[in-house]
């Protein structure tokens, strides 16, 4: 099981954070996130200046230079509003880059805002998103491509440069609406569940629908990949952690933070979602533990990814969570599943 964490970039408004420090802070979490012996480190895309990070393979390619191991991801690219080709070219040159450690979770946006910026109709959002992830796999598995769509044009024996050390991967990113998972079913990718909110059973229901796609579709179950995201913090108890994460947790998710699309959390809700099969992973060492192994009891899955920095979370106290998930739940996680 893959363990590991990232950040969606956020500026908090009234932070003394540029774009320019929260990039550096990126960068710097994820060489830390090697250092300390996880698997995998996420950057998201936006495009608002509430968010630092619009091409996360720039950024990727500065952790690449500085790593070995680690293997780096989106979380996830707005692949409705971009052009295949180049996407798959700029995770072309960082696989090269980091020697075969690149990775796409292609998403179709939780945002407006892109879609007038790159000029596409939000109204086809969803043939926008199959079109475009339809050409994504064919250039990472026809050398040449020859390929004809609604949105942009053909292509016709072309080939796109730079060739990858191996098949690049491609997720599936859902966040929680059924046709999103049973596409990804259908296609045999592997998904990317993103847990917000509600409970384990909640996400149980979309993990069970994209298994149950898949298998009709002829893919073997070792092909149907699972992971979850999730709001995160590791404290040094489950007490310090709720305390700790609250105030951060409680503007991160304000409408005064989220131009009026948020919603407010208080702290008998916060310390529900943060339960045994709650959808937010707060806690202690043990009880995140424990909860990422319920996780993969119940629901099977092959990955967890902790949203390790928001609503403007001092630096220090998300590399003690970054510390803490690698010195200490993923060592107990590991443990127990290889027994």
């Amino acid at each position: 099981m893959e363990l590991g964490v990232f950040s969606l970039s956020d500026i908090y408004p009234d932070s003394p954070d540029t774009a320019a420090s929260r990039i550096d802070d990126i960068i710097s979490y994820g060489i830390l996130a090697e250092q300390h012996g996880l698997d995998v480190y996420g950057i998201g895309e936006h495009h608002t200046r509430q968010f630092a990070v619009s091409s996360p393979a720039v950024v990727h390619a500065a952790i690449a230079r500085a790593t070995q191991r680690i293997k780096l991801t989106t979380t996830a690219s707005v692949l409705s509003v971009l052009d295949p080709v180049r996407v798959y070219q700029d995770f072309a040159t960082l696989d090269l880059v980091s020697h075969g450690r690149a990775e796409i979770i292609a998403g179709r946006s939780a945002f407006a805002e892109p879609f007038a910026l790159f000029g596409e109709d939000m109204a086809q959002l969803d043939d926008l998103f199959a079109e475009k992830l339809d050409l994504l796999l064919r250039l990472r598995e026809q050398k040449p491509v020859t390929w004809e769509g609604r949105f942009r044009p053909p292509l016709h024996e072309a080939e796109v440069n730079p060739p990858t050390h191996g098949d690049l991967p491609v997720w599936v990113a859902v966040g929680g609406t059924p046709s999103s998972a049973l596409r990804a079913g259908r296609l045999g990718l592997p998904m990317a569940l993103g847990l917000i909110g509600g409970t384990i059973d909640h996400a149980k229901r979309l993990i069970d629908l994209y298994r149950s796609a898949g298998r009709e579709a002829g893919h073997p179950d070792e092909q149907l990949t699972v992971g979850i995201t999730s709001h995160f913090y590791v404290g040094e108890s489950q007490e310090q952690a709720l305390e700790e994460f609250y105030p951060y947790y409680h503007r991160y998710l304000s409408p005064e933070t989220n131009g009026g699309r948020g919603f407010y959390v208080d702290r008998p809700t916060m310390q529900s979602m943060a339960s045994r099969r709650g959808a937010l992973m707060v806690g202690g060492p043990r009880e995140v533990a424990e909860k990422i192994l319920e996780m993969r009891s119940v629901l099977g899955i092959d990955r967890f990814l902790g949203q390790v920095d928001l609503g403007g979370m001092p630096q220090q106290m998300v590399r003690d969570s970054i510390r803490r998930f690698g010195d200490d739940v993923a060592p107990a996680v590991r443990h127990v599943l290889a027994a």
